[in-house]
């Protein structure tokens, strides 16, 4: 099959090549540009970093920045890639690779927490959510085509881009249309059966109105080799469809109207943990055959054992966003960005990755489950839609001595499709857990070591509201030196609707239903009974808060190719709840303090390039930690404190103090015509000072927390480096321009989470070698070749742990990409 799709990509590439020269008559020899190479090049990119187009060697912010054409050298289609290249920025995947959080320097988004980094398309934050595992709060698949570029920002953001900006924020610049017609036509192919297929279309209607249409689509047959024979064959496969419109209506000389509107949807297999680091006459003896499992998966690192024959997950989202500019003056503009956004996922998995095996006796055709999530039938995972509305005013008085914006936000994030639900299947075996066709003999078993055997239903609604004014301004004392101040006040409300049952089995296949939260028990005995009674299980809980935000730095130029500047800011993530299960489902804000000092410098001589450095100091209090929460046994039912029986999960606690230092540095040279050199590193320092534990809620015995004080952070490596070269040979203008480039990375270990006590896991250091080559304008003809290689060196490596050593003596892990390799062919018209 893909050595038929590599013959037919060659014969679609000779095609092209024989209609260039045959058929383009107008395209004259040549007419390629020579490489740019000149410190303009380097220095002149075009930011957003302050909500104003600047060029990034004039903004006093830490920033990684990627153009379309870097993000397909890299072959980057999802929001997790972009972490393997930008120093600080880290990704979580421990629910899969489609549902990746982020972490910059060392501020992470645990479960349930809003996230820590804004991701924001075209100015617009992306959807929350709030569900059983991180899927949200970030870019959706196919948001990155046709863009201009990626902005990684570091650090609080919490003046410009609001609450939850703590780590920094990710900015994705879409291409807006323009009054030239054009566009391109681009197909791909590479192993693992990908094809990928994209078409962009520029259309000026007339004048004032202009038209641009995007379609990307891609399949990818999976990586991971699912040896049980349950469900799928492969895992972690890709298969999505986005589309883009745009339209600029220039309704006046001085009145602009700009309409996106985006659709997506993924549809796979999901992705799938292996399981490794089994110790040998533990409980999980007897609740699957784990030593067998992962024996049987040794032999090739991406074999994995699925035991859960409905593994799938569908990701869909759209959005709406309609930007009006209005320039009232020469220095006077106004804005407004309004956008509607929804998020669905529908998600099936076993989150510990067991085979579905048992060594205890069950009904024929059942298979066993630990933990296992599952979509209900009729409802998703995760639906959530989000609102927003934003007045801006911007000026430039006193001859553009003074810069200031200032404005208004609103945010408001609700259901979707009523309840979001899921069925979640603990230590059961089952021949069908939607219709509760299961027994417990597992937790039966396990009793004694404190684990009983059952099945939730959880069905929660979310609302999230947020108000808040900002303003912030940079005034220019001298044309040498300029400060800039700003402060938002934010008021936040987050409440949630949890009905969760708890479903026991008391005899094969004959359930049992009670509350899963201190409520009235629900006396029904049956599905349809239980689903009448359902409000009866109705847990309400909500946090509110409100806090300031501010920075102020001071800027100094020596000379016009030098900036200096000192930085203090504030950030703040709110609190939040989760009311999925009973236990610490409730925590406060946390805030922290941050201090930079930081260089920008362009040069001529004796190379021509950029070299920016920053140093900074994060002064974090009240962290939002997740804790584990030990439930209380059978046999301590009816003490005090366990007048229920709590299931274990993860909580969230305000229980740390951390300190996080370190350095960052982007530079990009050109030694000698022709050859750029891009590089970027970060160090980090991360140390959790101190934890208060909270004191167990009813129904659990014990809160443990699972990182090591005095040690570093999780997901945040000490060292972290990024090199690029690009060579454009040296060949005649009519041949087109030919680059050959490679990108190496490599970051150190980090920790990831804890073993039994006091041991503690760290992910191994990881390196990657991606290679490219491009060739543009095809001998003057309007067709471009590209050839792409990531991963060229064959690494292995875990890219995220599951921390379940504890409960069940072995562990999880999820797996990074093999070997990737492919080939582009564009076809790109007009302008």
């Amino acid at each position: 099959m893909l050595e038929h799709r590599l013959f037919g990509l060659k014969l679609v590439l000779a095609a092209s090549l024989f209609v260039a020269a045959g058929v383009c008559p107008g395209q004259e020899a040549g007419t390629a540009p020579a490489a740019e190479t000149s410190s303009d090049a380097l220095a002149d990119i075009i930011v957003t970093a302050r909500r104003v187009e600047e060029r990034l060697q004039d903004v006093p912010i830490s920033i990684t920045v990627f153009n379309q054409q870097q993000l397909s050298d890299r072959n980057i289609v999802s929001a997790g890639d972009i972490a393997t290249y930008t120093p600080s920025l880290e990704v979580n995947n421990s629910f899969g690779s489609d549902n990746s959080t982020f972490a910059i320097r060392g501020f992470v988004e645990a479960d349930f927490t809003s996230p820590s980094v804004g991701v924001y398309f075209a100015d617009v934050i992306a959807p929350r959510t709030n569900g059983g595992t991180s899927a949200g709060n970030g870019a959706g698949v196919g948001s990155f085509f046709d863009l201009q570029n990626v902005q990684v920002l570091k650090g609080p953001q919490g003046t410009l881009f609001g609450r939850n900006t703590t780590g920094g924020s990710i900015l994705l610049v879409p291409e807006k249309p323009n009054g030239e017609f054009g566009g391109y036509v681009e197909q791909s192919a590479g192993n693992y059966d990908m094809e990928r297929t994209q078409a962009v279309v520029n259309l000026p209607l007339n004048d004032e109105i202009w038209f641009r249409l995007g379609v990307d689509h891609q399949t990818r047959e999976g990586y991971l080799n699912n040896i049980s024979g349950i469900g799928p064959s492969h895992f972690n496969d890709v298969d999505y469809t986005a589309l883009r419109a745009s339209l600029v209506v220039n309704i006046t000389p001085n009145l602009e109207n700009y309409t996106i509107g985006t659709w997506s949807d993924s549809t796979t297999n999901g992705d799938y943990p292996k399981a490794f680091g089994y110790t040998p006459g533990s409980v999980t003896d007897l609740a699957t055959s784990i030593g067998q499992q992962i024996a049987a998966t040794s032999g090739n690192f991406y074999n994995i054992a699925n035991g859960n024959p409905y593994a799938a997950q569908d990701v869909r989202q759209w959005s709406l966003i309609n930007t009006t500019t209005w320039a009232i003056a020469d220095n006077f503009t106004a804005k407004n960005i309004v956008s509607y956004s929804q998020f669905r996922q529908l998600q099936s998995s076993n989150i510990f990755g067991e085979d579905g095996s048992s060594p205890l006796p069950g009904p024929p055709g059942s298979i066993a489950y630990l933990v296992s999530i599952n979509g209900a039938p009729g409802a998703y995972n995760v639906s959530q839609s989000t609102t927003t509305e934003e007045f801006r005013l911007q000026g430039t008085p006193f001859d553009g001595r003074l810069t200031y914006q200032t404005g208004g936000y609103l945010e408001v994030s609700l259901p979707v499709d009523g309840f979001q639900a899921y069925y979640t299947p603990e230590l059961v075996r089952c021949t069908n857990p939607f219709t509760f066709q299961c027994t417990d003999v597992i937790g039966q078993v396990l009793g004694e070591q404190g684990f009983v055997g059952s099945e939730q239903l959880s069905a929660t609604e979310y609302r999230f509201h947020d108000y808040a004014f900002y303003g912030q301004a940079t005034y220019k004392i001298l044309d040498q030196l300029s400060v800039t101040g700003g402060v938002r006040y934010t008021a936040d409300t987050t409440s949630g609707l949890g009905q969760v049952l708890a479903v026991h089995f008391p005899m094969p296949n004959v359930p049992s239903f009670s509350c899963e939260l201190p409520s009235p028990l629900v006396t029904g005995g049956t599905s349809a009974e239980v689903m009448a009674n359902h409000g009866l299980c109705d847990y309400i809980d909500s946090q509110s808060s409100h806090a300031p935000t501010w920075m102020f730095d001071v800027e100094y130029k020596p000379i016009n190719d030098v900036m200096l500047y000192a930085k203090d800011s504030r950030g703040y993530r709110q609190g939040s709840v989760n009311v999925s299960f009973y236990g610490l489902g409730n925590w406060k804000p946390e805030k922290v303090d941050t201090y930079e000092i930081g260089a920008k410098t362009s040069f001529l001589e004796p190379i021509h390039g950029t070299f920016d450095i920053t140093a900074f100091y994060n002064d974090f209090t009240n962290q939002q930690l997740q804790v584990n929460e030990v439930a209380c046994t059978p046999q301590q039912l009816g003490t005090p404190q366990c007048p229920f029986l709590g299931s274990p999960a993860a909580g969230i606690a305000n229980a740390g103090k951390s300190t996080i230092k370190g350095i960052e540095i982007d530079s990009s040279i050109s030694p000698i015509h022709g050859l750029r050199i891009d590089f970027g590193y970060a160090y980090l320092d991360t140390k959790l000072l101190s934890v208060t534990i909270p004191a167990p809620p009813l129904g659990f015995t014990a809160v443990n927390f699972p990182s090591p004080v005095g040690g570093q952070l999780p997901f945040a490596p000490k060292n972290k480096v990024s090199v690029t070269p690009t060579y454009t040979l040296p060949l005649p203008e009519n041949y087109g321009p030919i680059s050959v480039g490679a990108t190496y990375t490599y970051q150190s270990r980090e920790f990831d989470t804890q073993t039994a006590p006091p041991g503690f896991q760290f992910l191994a250091a990881e390196k990657n070698l991606n290679l490219n080559l491009n060739w543009d304008k095809i001998m003057g003809k309007p067709f471009d070749l590209s050839l792409f290689a990531t991963n060229v060196t064959g690494e292995k490596y875990f890219t995220a742990l599951s921390g379940i050593y504890t409960s069940f003596s072995y562990d999880v892990a999820y797996l990074n990409p093999p070997t990737m390799w492919g080939a582009r062919v564009r076809y790109h018209f007009g302008k």
